[in-house]
């Protein structure tokens, strides 16, 4: 049976989380705008601001839980990542303040499952301290995340490996000590074999920012997510990571749990658009009435709270079943809320949006920054209907095709067949009655 229950001692750690981020770390959302700053480990803004945050949450323990105690984490299992990342999600910097900010966290666990003591020394290490940051480099512009049509190739020249090819969207590349690249290093064979990933740092030759590209409103030529072509850039052959043609399994092992712990904090985004929805419900009055008193905006209050319970359950379950299985065994799940985190998303948002009105489409509340955000979820670490495609795949593994011509609960044949196992107790009641 899952339990999702939670012990005294994990309450008090949960306790002090929220109080921490509500009094020292939202008031960053409102000081700072945008998350670049949290890239330039000699910035101010990261020195200055979040480093000191920082050593109060080591200072507790709770620096970068997703890791095993070996790289200075707690090693917590996915149902206690789940409730701390509810409440890390209501604040942009606090994945940062706590060390589970991606991509530097995701490349942190895939160096440290994969990484050789030399890869761990030069470049985990310094992740894990805050030191650095870094950034992963996959999708294509011509394919997207489909790993089928990439052309970026890597081929091997004596005691290096050389680098041809273009990336699209490696976010934070403009302030990363180094990238994580995925390249094609042998065509002729099935391309889940024919794929490597490789460290570079960010300073090797041949390294060319196309342009870095922004979301939403922002300003064109402004932003983070980089367009970047990499020319015949020389890495040495101990700079493979996890093996030659291993590409795949190394970013299963970083994107599953990438995909869940998006789905995590995002509970904790709809929860505070709840928030924000009841608080206008209780303090806006219209036709002599407050807005609370409308059915129409108690319908949205009860779809908004049944949302994000059920959410809140789905993701725990899937949390739960990493816990017990793994994460490959609990593709489905994982897939189940990467599909979800988008679609409820939005819909909070926007259902919070219609009821602030003018001012819930403003840049003076955050519902529009939540909402490219949500538009966002649906595309990142692979699109929904990728997943969607997991999630059916799986479900039909669990189930079998009929038996004969007619479907297994065709009611005749089964009719049929219950009058046959109770053919006597039926005759003796047609003679009685």
């Amino acid at each position: 049976m899952a339990d999702f229950s939670i012990d005294p001692a994990f309450q008090d750690q949960l306790d002090w989380i929220r109080g921490f981020v509500k009094e020292r770390v939202e008031p960053l959302d409102l000081a700072f705008q945008g998350e670049e700053g949290t890239y330039d480990r000699s910035g101010p803004f990261y020195t200055e601001a979040i480093r000191p945050l920082q050593q109060v949450v080591k200072g507790e323990g709770l620096w970068s839980c997703h890791l095993t105690p070996e790289y200075g984490g707690q090693g917590y299992g996915q149902v206690r990542l789940a409730y701390m990342n509810e409440i890390l999600g209501r604040s942009q910097f606090g994945p940062t303040v706590f060390g589970s900010q991606a991509p530097d966290s995701g490349n942190a666990e895939i160096i440290a499952h994969y990484g050789t003591p030399e890869q761990k020394e030069r470049y985990l290490q310094p992740l894990l301290d805050g030191e650095i940051s870094s950034c992963y480099s996959m999708t294509e512009p011509q394919g997207g995340a489909d790993p089928g049509v990439f052309r970026t190739r890597a081929v091997r020249d004596g005691d290096e490996w050389v680098i041809d090819g273009e990336k699209w969207f490696s976010s934070s590349l403009k302030y990363a000590s180094f990238v994580v690249v995925m390249a094609v290093t042998d065509p002729d064979v099935p391309i889940y074999k024919g794929m490597s990933m490789f460290l570079v740092p960010a300073d090797t030759p041949g390294i060319e920012v196309v342009r870095n590209v922004g979301v939403g409103e922002e300003a064109e030529g402004h932003g983070s997510h980089a367009y970047v072509r990499y020319n015949a850039v020389r890495v040495p052959a101990e700079n493979l990571l996890g093996g030659e043609g291993n590409a795949f399994n190394v970013a299963q092992t970083r994107l599953g749990g990438g995909r869940l712990h998006h789905a995590m904090r995002t509970v904790g985004a709809v929860s505070r658009c709840l928030d924000m929805l009841c608080e206008r419900a209780l303090s806006r009055t219209t036709q002599g009435q407050l807005l609370a008193k409308k059915q129409m905006t108690q319908e949205k209050v009860a779809d908004a709270w049944i949302e994000l319970t059920q959410f809140r359950l789905q993701v725990l379950h899937a949390a739960w079943r990493v816990d017990q299985v793994g994460g490959h065994a609990a593709r489905k799940e994982i897939a189940g809320v990467k599909v979800a985190t988008p679609k409820v998303y939005r819909e909070a948002v926007l259902r919070t949006m219609q009821l602030h009105g003018a001012l819930g489409v403003s840049n003076e509340m955050p519902l529009a920054r939540m909402l490219m955000s949500a538009v966002s979820m649906g595309i990142a670490d692979g699109p929904s209907e990728v997943h969607k495609i997991t999630v059916a795949r799986e479900v039909l593994k669990e189930h079998s095709p009929a038996a004969g011509d007619w479907p297994s609960e065709h009611l005749p044949e089964r009719r049929a067949a219950a009058r046959a196992e109770w053919a006597e107790l039926l005759e003796r009641m047609a003679e009685q009655y």
